[in-house]
């Protein structure tokens, strides 16, 4: 039997078969698979200027929204997509620096100490009106900023075009890593999740050399998840602190 296809469908086919990690997402599709780096991701691609990127911690309650089952069901249909984003300790408090609503709610931290979070320069993803950006932490305060939305975490990926200097090329850690990026003048922001366990190397790359962001945050591993109600997926984690996520403007 033949099939035979609407000018739309040969359209979309064309379309597919030319995209790549830099292929635009449709306009009801925040979400896509992405494969770059000899592995598989998830991006999730926010234009400011359509879309708002807020942060969620607490919930009317006061206590952490904990999961993304839970913020999926309190903020209902209007959430495009949402993903872990930050450190925390055991009480689920974030780490490092936490604005949420224009509120700082926790300070910026230039501690030492062991882990992720403390590899040297750390930074910051923050949001400010229509644009989004990533600083490593020294810039940030720099910068005196009061930005709508901002979390601290650990360490950056990369630096104004440069992979982070202590991240080995493909070195022995592996896990499954979510991060954030920035592009277009801040216009739009990246956010990646991997769907294997990858090295830093390969995920610092994807943001740098797939996603075109000259600057890139590495958000968390191991308790990295994702939900993506047009991909049908809502990660089951560990109990999570600070989660960022998309809503209508």
């Amino acid at each position: 039997m033949m099939l035979r296809l609407t000018k739309a469908a040969v359209l979309a086919l064309i379309a597919v078969s030319a995209g790549g990690a830099h292929a635009e997402t449709a306009p009801n599709e925040t979400c896509r698979p992405v494969q770059a780096q000899g592995d598989s991701f998830t991006v999730c691609t926010v234009d400011l200027r359509r879309q708002r990127v807020r942060l969620f911690w607490l919930g009317a309650d006061g206590l952490p929204y904990s999961s993304l089952s839970t913020l999926a069901e309190k903020q209902g249909p209007r959430l495009s997509f949402a993903m872990n984003a930050g450190m925390y300790d055991k009480g689920q408090a974030p780490v490092g620096l936490y604005v949420e609503d224009g509120r700082e709610m926790k300070g910026v931290s230039t501690a030492n100490g062991p882990g992720n979070f403390h590899l040297k320069p750390n930074g910051v993803f923050y949001v400010k009106g229509e644009r989004a950006g990533v600083l490593d932490t020294g810039h940030y305060l720099k910068a005196r900023m009061k930005p709508d939305f901002a979390t601290q975490s650990g360490p950056m990926l990369v630096i104004d075009g440069q992979i982070h200097p202590k991240i080995s090329a493909d070195g022995p850690s592996l896990k499954i890593r979510n991060g954030v990026g920035v592009r277009d003048d801040g216009r739009v922001a990246v956010f990646a999740i991997s769907e294997h366990p990858v090295t830093f190397g390969a995920f610092a790359r994807l943001f740098r050399d797939d996603l075109g962001c000259r600057n890139a945050l590495f958000l968390d591993g191991s308790v990295s998840s994702l939900y993506a109600p047009a991909l049908k997926r809502n990660d089951l984690s560990r109990p999570l602190g600070p989660m960022v996520g998309a809503v209508p403007r």
